[in-house]
């Protein structure tokens, strides 16, 4: 897989503006890290769209022609989609057609991720959640249509250049990779298990990982443990293998906690019951008597 590399179009010359040197792609970006604003969008279209199918999702996207002036407008190819994509799903579920598109709108700092998905039949906005925090986006709107009922799982690829291009940060490639894998994968489980239940189960499992910095298959095989029973459901072998592959690339990803927490309210709510608040309180108090008892061997040691 290749790093992400700004390639905007505008709207009339959408076929000829493609940047490829990336002496240019990083300029662009230093640029529009100075610029990007809340309220600046990004709208990337699947390349393969006729006109009438681009039409069907600008209305569900609730966008005119006019507001496309307003924005920074870009594609996603088929041929990209079978790059990042073709690790993890066979070429003939990828499609030879590039339909997916993403519209994504700068938050302010505190906003988090909201996710609002249209003719979406494969991947739930809890997945796309999921995946973009690991691809480490921010404060962001994000809505994924397809023009009848798709899978979405490209969009993903449209978002992170989207917001790539938007904010001038970079997503690196193992960032990318990562969250790849995991929107494939919780989308694969959730053919088996409730898809709220898989969506609560990544995040729990992710959140023990991130601050615990579990990196190893026994630790992060008790956290799957741990985690699906608190939901009550069952993962069988060949699911937690693939869990914990995916969690050792997250492992080595610079994600924080409390900005995971923090982008997504409303999925890690749901995670206080299941012991991540109640594990964050105890080690503070551990580390209070740990120190105690450090002070005290220190006098009478």
């Amino acid at each position: 897989m290749r790093r992400l590399y700004k390639r905007v179009t505008t709207v009339a010359l959408a076929a000829a503006m493609v940047l490829t040197l990336p002496a240019a792609g990083m300029t662009a970006k230093a640029d529009a890290a100075t610029d990007a604003q809340p309220g600046d969008v990004y709208v990337s279209f699947g390349a393969d769209l006729s006109s009438d199918e681009k039409k069907t999702v600008m209305d569900l996207m609730g966008i005119t022609e006019d507001d496309l002036e307003d924005y920074t407008v870009g594609e996603i190819t088929n041929d990209e989609e079978h790059e990042y994509l073709g690790d993890y799903l066979d070429s003939s579920v990828i499609g030879s057609r590039a339909l997916s598109s993403v519209m994504v709108e700068l938050g302010e700092d505190g906003d988090g991720i909201t996710v609002e998905t249209k003719n979406i039949s494969y991947c739930t906005k809890g997945m796309y959640t999921n995946a973009l925090i690991t691809a480490g986006i921010e404060n962001a709107d994000v809505t994924v249509a397809g023009p009848f009922e798709i899978t979405g799982t490209a969009a993903l690829v449209g978002a992170m250049k989207a917001y790539s291009d938007l904010t001038g940060e970079e997503v690196s490639e193992e960032s990318m990779d990562a969250a790849v894998n995991e929107l494939v994968v919780t989308s694969q489980m959730a053919q088996d298990i409730n898809s709220d239940d898989v969506e609560q189960l990544m995040a729990f499992v992710k959140a023990k990982v991130v601050e615990e910095g579990l990196d190893n298959d026994e630790a992060i095989s008790k956290a799957i443990d741990e985690g699906a029973k608190e939901l009550g459901i069952s993962v069988t072998d060949e699911e937690k293998q693939t869990i914990i592959s995916l969690m050792k690339k997250i492992s080595k990803l610079d994600l924080n906690i409390d900005s995971m927490k923090e982008q997504a309210k409303d999925l890690f709510n749901k995670l206080e019951d299941m012991g991540i608040d109640k594990e964050q309180a105890k080690n503070f108090f551990q580390k209070i008597i740990d120190a105690l008892q450090s002070f005290f061997n220190s006098i009478f040691g």
